[in-house]
Parts: C-alpha cells; structure tokens; sequence
C-alpha cells in the first residue's frame, strides 16, 4: 500500500458514499425508521444511534482489511476475514445477492412510482428512465459512484433536514411525548432497541462491496476513521430526525405504507411535498447506483466474461443483466413486508456473518497486520 496523503474532499466522498447507501427507498418513505424505531419510544432514538455506530464502525475495519492487504474483491476480503475456515465466505455471497435483488428492486420500481405520482409520466416509461441512469452511473467504475453520491448524498442531507425539521417543529410535543414514554415504559424497550439496532445495521451491510471499492483510495486506518465518523454524523442526523418526526407524526400516519408522505401532506405545506418528492427520487437512485455498483464490482471478472476485455462492456453486462432481473421480479409482497420481513431476516444473517466477525476477528487481525518496512513511498505489511 502507498504512503500517500489523501485529501479532505476523497475522505468526504467516501463518507458520502455510505451516507448515500443508506439514505434509500426505506429511509425516505419512513417506513424503515416505522418498522424499527418508532414503536420503541425513547429507546428507539437510541437504537438509531447504535446502529449507524455499528455499521460505521463495521465499514471502517472491512475498509482497512481490504486496503491493507492489497485485497481487490469482497470474495476475497471475506476469505481473510473467515480464514483458516475460508469457504464461510459463501454466506456473505448468499446475504448480498438476496439483499441486492430485494434493494434494487425497491429502488427502481420506487423512484419510477415516485416519478409517476409527481409528474404524472407513465410507469413503466420511468422503470426504463431510472434503469438508464442507474446503469449509467455504474458502468464507469469507483470514481463516478464516488462523485454522483457526495452530489446526490449532500442534496439529501440539506432536504432531510429541512423537511423533517420543519415536521418536528409542526407535530405534536416531541420532548413531552418522550418524556412520557420514559415514564411510563422506562427501559423495558432496551433490549428490542438494541437487537433492532443489530438488525438495521445488519441488512445496511449490503452496500459493503461498495465501500470497500470505493474506500481503496484511503491509505491507512486514520483516513478509513475520518471517513466513517463523518459518515456516522450525517447518517445518525438524519435518521434520528427522521424517528423524531415520524413520533410526533404517529397519529396522523398509522399503518400507512409512506409514512413520511402522508405527515407532509396533513401539513398543508405544499412546496415541503414538492421538496420531498426530489429527496425521494435522489434517495431512491443512490441507493440503486451503490448497491448495483456493488453487484457489478463483485462479479464483472467472473470466468464467464473473461473473453470481455474492455471493463466498461463488463460492467454493461452486469449491471444491465441484474437491473433487468429485478425489474421483470419486482416483488408484489409490498414495501413494508420487503423491509420488515426481507430486511429483518437477512439482518439477522448479517450480524452472525459480518458485523460480529468484523467487529472481532476482523479488529484482532487489523491490528496485529503491521507495517514492517517502507521504502521510497511503499509501505509493506506482514499478514497474520
């Protein structure tokens, strides 16, 4: 690995990428934050937290593992990670593949929906409109996901923001609906706000591959660190504002399917509709970019496109053939049964096979992975 210096705006990008990840179909509509947090109380701002520090702290220790050890796919990086029982690995192929067909699905048919209701274009048209730009985005490699998700990513902040800091301001007592859970409930939530935490953390694990790609441009621990707590600050914001408007909101929006659409319209604050409807669609590529970037990135040096030479035909193969999956298996089990259910179960996978194992095996083996020499620029790393 080179010892180089990386500057401040390639460390606000990498964060931007995770921060963009995250910021998907689920967390816009609000129905994630629904599903996992707001039925918790006060307990459920506390999960949001531990579980943006968990992913973060999980995406910085694959990120030095990748980049130490000079690793150039996630196969491999899991290998490291299981090894001497390096066959595990499957399991993550397993956990990846099904969340990538359930996320991008969600996704694309989601902002094609979005464009539908918002301007009135025909459906399937949008299914093909986002397909394109979708493809576009992840067929020129790293850099271009890089840069399209700080754009996207800082568009998403700013209006997250607003919308749900003018939805605090306008719901009821937010501080007197918490305090009056505490009093009646107390911590009797912990422990289903810390396994959601897991859980939430877990499923957000899909978008790994991404990172990691994306985070080999940082040279050593401290920028992979720089990257993640600036990740963590705009994710835990965002989400935590996110739970707090939808509490205060709870009465209006009930079991409804877009929580967070339904709060802005009982509002009667139409340009908030309007600022909603592009933080959606921008929430609902970006999540579609880096996790079929991420699909793309795994499997476009497969032995079946080993006779494609030029990489950008490869990555056009790959991430026309699982754009074109998802769109004709678009699930008809619903959005809140995806997230609750599709979601939930590949969570749990997750926090055996990839937040634990990182968060332990993987600290002790970066850790004890060591620069012993550098010469002209070149730091070499003795491997346990």
């Amino acid at each position: 690995m080179k010892a180089q210096k990386v500057g401040k705006m390639a460390i606000f990008s990498v964060g931007a990428v995770l921060f963009s990840a995250h910021a998907g179909g689920g967390f816009a509509t609000g129905n994630q934050a629904n599903t996992y947090y707001v039925g918790l109380g006060w307990t459920g701002i506390v999960s949001a937290i531990i579980a943006m520090l968990l992913l973060i702290l999980t995406m910085r220790e694959a990120m030095v593992m990748y980049n130490q050890r000079n690793l150039t796919s996630a196969k491999e990086l899991f290998e490291n990670l299981y090894h001497p029982f390096d066959k595990l690995e499957i399991l993550f192929e397993i956990f990846f593949n099904i969340m990538v067909l359930m996320a991008v699905a969600a996704a694309i048919s989601g902002a094609a929906s979005a464009l539908q209701q918002y301007f009135g274009f025909n459906y399937y048209a949008c299914v093909v409109a986002v397909g394109i730009v979708v493809l576009c985005l992840t067929i020129f490699g790293a850099n271009v996901v890089r840069m399209a998700s700080t754009y996207m990513g800082m568009a998403i902040l700013v209006t997250a923001i607003v919308i749900y800091g003018m939805g605090i301001i306008k719901g009821q007592n937010i501080g007197a609906i918490l305090a009056n859970d505490f009093t009646v409930n107390g911590f009797m939530n912990m422990p289903k706000a810390i396994l959601n935490a897991f859980t939430y953390a877990g499923f957000q694990c899909v978008t790994l591959p991404t990172i990691v790609a994306c985070g080999a441009i940082l040279p050593d621990r401290k920028s992979c660190s720089k990257a993640m707590w600036i990740s963590f600050v705009m994710n835990a914001v965002s989400l935590v504002l996110s739970v707090l408007m939808l509490i205060s909101w709870k009465g209006v929006y009930g079991e409804t399917t877009l929580p967070t659409l339904t709060s802005l319209n009982a509002m009667n604050a139409n340009w908030m509709v309007v600022v909603y409807g592009i933080c959606l669609l921008l929430c609902l590529i970006s999540t579609a970019v880096t996790t079929t970037f991420g699909f793309v990135a795994r499997f476009e040096n497969i032995r079946v496109l080993k006779n494609v030479e030029n990489p950008v035909k490869k990555r056009i193969i790959v991430s026309a053939f699982i754009i074109i999956i998802v769109s004709m298996t678009i699930s008809l089990a619903g959005l809140t049964n995806i997230i609750k259910y599709g979601y939930g179960y590949c969570g749990y996978l997750a926090i055996a096979i990839i937040i634990v194992p990182f968060l332990t095996v993987g600290v002790y083996k970066n850790y004890h992975t060591k620069s012993v020499e550098v010469k002209e620029g070149v730091e070499v790393y003795e491997n346990n």
